[in-house]
């Protein structure tokens, strides 16, 4: 799978808002737009987008800033990705047709059901993992990734063997 620079930027972002939750904090544009590297413009975009999709919300004022919408233990990143993802696979057979207007294999495509397979694997891996996870050290974000693999490979075998 790859992560557009859309999507991980955005994600980026409200791991910035995911720390400062855990403080009791807002950040401005300004602030996350810094911490991450990133023209107050992109950041902007981002917010923009995670704001009207319900995942931030947004307080004007001096005392102002943005927040997640929802705690950051409820946020799903298979509900980021969604939201951030600018080739979903609904568009693979009308965005790689070729020279043509339409895919040639519309009616039966060996093709077609590996993607939306794969695809559907990653949704159930990103589906078990909050953002509240992603906050911490690279080591204790890798254990915990490491333990949902180690549990869905169980539960994988648990399915076949019955």
């Amino acid at each position: 799978m790859k992560i557009s620079a859309h999507e991980e930027y955005g994600l980026r972002c409200l791991v910035q808002l995911a720390r400062a939750e855990t403080k009791g904090e807002s950040l401005t544009l300004a602030q996350i737009a810094e911490r991450e590297g990133l023209s107050v413009a992109n950041a902007g975009k981002l917010m923009w987008i995670m704001n009207k999709a319900g995942l931030v919300q947004s307080q004007r004022g001096a005392s102002g800033g943005y927040t997640l919408a929802r705690p950051a233990a409820e946020i799903r990143l298979n509900e980021v990705i969604r939201i951030l993802d600018e080739d979903t696979v609904d568009q693979f057979c009308k965005t790689h047709t070729g020279v043509l207007d339409a895919c040639i294999h519309t009616s039966d495509c060996g093709i077609r059901p590996v993607i939306v397979g794969l695809h559907e694997i990653v949704q159930s891996a990103l589906s078990e993992i909050t953002l509240a996870q992603l906050v911490g050290t690279e080591a204790n974000v890798d254990a915990t990734l490491h333990k949902i693999q180690k549990l869905q490979v169980r539960l994988g075998s648990m399915r076949t063997a019955h």
